[in-house]
C-alpha cells in the first residue's frame, strides 16, 4: 500500500464515477422532485463497491453472468438516463414526480455501475484491496460533498445553465453508454 498507488486508484475511480459530471443528471432529478439522501446513496454506492471488490467476479460467475453482459446492461440504463436528459422523455415512470432516487438510479448505476464496478475489478488484477479501499473512501467523501452540495449548487445556477449542461451532459451519457457498449460487445 503505498502513495502512488492511492492516488492511481483514487484518479482512475474519480473519472469513471464522474460525480462533478453526473451533477447536471442531480439537479434535473431533484428539480423533477426526484428525492436524493446524500448519506443513503454515498453508502449504498460504497457498499456496493466494496462487496463487487471482493465478491463481484464470483457473484456474476454464479448467475452466469460475464463481466462484458454486466457492463452491456449498464450502459442500457445509462443510454436511457442520457436520452431522458437530452429529450425530455420519461422512462423512468416510477421516480416521476417526487420519487425516491437515492439506491436507484443515483448509487446504482450512476455512481456504482457497471464502469465502475468492472474498474474495480479491473484495479484488483494490479492494486492490493487495501489500497482500492482507500480509493473508494476517498471517492465516497467526494460524492457525498457532490450530493449534499447540489441543493445549493443549483440555486445558484439559472434554468437555461442547468438546461444547457443537461442536455451536454446528457450527450456526454449517450456517447459513454455507447463506448460501454462497443467495448463490451465485443468481449
Amino acid at each position: 500500500m503505498t502513495f502512488t498507488a492511492i492516488f492511481s486508484i483514487s484518479l482512475i475511480l474519480f473519472t469513471v464515477i464522474d460525480i462533478v459530471g453526473t451533477l447536471p443528471v442531480i439537479i434535473d432529478m431533484k428539480r423533477q422532485g426526484v428525492s436524493i439522501e446524500s448519506g443513503k446513496t454515498t453508502l449504498v454506492a460504497g457498499a456496493l463497491m466494496v462487496a463487487f471488490l471482493f465478491f463481484g467476479a464470483s457473484l456474476l460467475q454464479v448467475f452466469g453472468v460475464e463481466i462484458a453482459s454486466f457492463a452491456l446492461a449498464g450502459s442500457l440504463i445509462i443510454f436511457f438516463i442520457g436520452l431522458e436528459m437530452v429529450l425530455g422523455i420519461r422512462f423512468f415512470r416510477d421516480q416521476q414526480q417526487g420519487g425516491a432516487g437515492s439506491i436507484v438510479p443515483m448509487a446504482f448505476p450512476l455512481i456504482a455501475g457497471a464502469g465502475t464496478l468492472t474498474t474495480i475489478l479491473a484495479l484488483k488484477a494490479k492494486y492490493d484491496s487495501g489500497s482500492i479501499i482507500i480509493g473508494i473512501l476517498i471517492n465516497l467523501i467526494l460524492i457525498f460533498l457532490v450530493l449534499y452540495f447540489s441543493t445549493y449548487l443549483a440555486k445558484k445556477m439559472s434554468d437555461s445553465v442547468t438546461n444547457t449542461l443537461r442536455k451536454v451532459f446528457g450527450i456526454i451519457l449517450i456517447a459513454i453508454a455507447f463506448q460501454m457498449f462497443k467495448t463490451n460487445i465485443l468481449a
